[in-house]
């Protein structure tokens, strides 16, 4: 089964919904099972408000540049039709999807939480997880995970989303590792493994995993829940370790 996930990231004219501030710029980079697609979704928009100085500072957005951009109300349908069943990956998600909420609340409609329509990975917390005590930002990470930044001047949604594209694979490569090893155990050099190329009509032998090695397999499962924030592609769907 696929796995579709969409790192999200947004700038804003402020800090907080709830004073009046709004979207000013969406990026989104869809991934699929691990791997960009090359697709995105990138939009500046008019927040029919002025932009806190602070904020201008951040991300360089100013109100004569977002002046003649689409408002969220005409962009919106396009917007959840790109995100709608993925698994959208946010640095510090309350602060995004908040934002988003209170976009969708605006518009008046039946659609006012995102998290109706997609799942919802917070890379900020996992990082706090993996790296207790350590700085979490995203310029952090880049810099744990060897991730150039350094083209970096403005924080800018679609930059910021393939940055921490980067930085969430790098994070979770250790159940990425495991795909590619199983995978090449059963094929090397596109031949079939020795496995596959018993004589014909001969039985495969299969040899069950006994008690001991079911913990173990559990164990490191529950490493890679851990690690990834989430359950582990061996466990989705009701799959079990059996």
């Amino acid at each position: 089964m696929a796995i579709r996930e969409v790192v999200l990231d947004t700038e804003t004219t402020g800090l907080d919904p709830a004073d009046g501030h709004r979207i000013i710029e969406i990026g989104c980079v869809e991934v699929l099972n691990r791997r960009r697609t090359g697709k995105h979704f990138h939009v500046y928009l008019n927040p029919e408000r002025e932009v806190d100085a602070g904020a201008v500072d951040v991300h360089g957005l100013t109100d004569a540049f977002l002046a003649d951009k689409p408002l969220f109300s005409e962009i919106c349908d396009e917007f959840l039709a790109f995100v709608d069943g993925a698994r959208l990956v946010i640095h510090n998600a309350p602060f995004d999807i908040g934002f988003l909420d209170h976009e969708l609340r605006l518009l008046g409609g039946t659609r006012t939480r995102m998290e109706s329509q997609c799942e919802v990975l917070d890379t900020l917390a996992m990082a706090r997880r993996m790296h207790p005590g350590q700085r979490a930002s995203l310029d952090a990470l880049c810099k744990r995970y060897e991730i150039s930044n350094a083209h970096r001047e403005f924080h800018g949604a679609l930059l910021d989303a393939e940055l921490l594209g980067d930085v969430y694979l790098a994070m979770t490569t250790g159940q990425s590792m495991l795909m590619l090893e199983t995978a090449g155990a059963a094929k090397v050099d596109g031949r079939a493994s020795a496995a596959d190329a018993r004589p014909a009509g001969q039985p495969l032998v299969v040899f069950a995993a006994d008690e001991g090695e079911l913990r173990e397999h559990e164990a490191y499962l529950d490493h890679l829940d851990k690690v990834c924030g989430a359950p582990c592609v061996w466990r989705q769907d009701g799959g079990t370790a059996q």
